[in-house]
């Protein structure tokens, strides 16, 4: 499966269904989750 751009994502529906603020703190914690499991295995990024 392909991963999807844009608003067509999973932040897009959520903004479809949420209020902005509740999807921006949504998308917070996805960042901050990806940052915490990159350093704790010490591997760099690559989407």
């Amino acid at each position: 499966m392909a991963r999807q751009r844009g608003r067509e994502g999973w932040i897009g529906n959520l903004l479809g269904r949420k209020k902005p603020k509740v999807a921006a703190v949504a998308l917070a914690n996805k960042t901050a989750r990806i940052a915490w499991t990159l350093m704790a295995r010490q591997e760099d990024y690559g989407p």
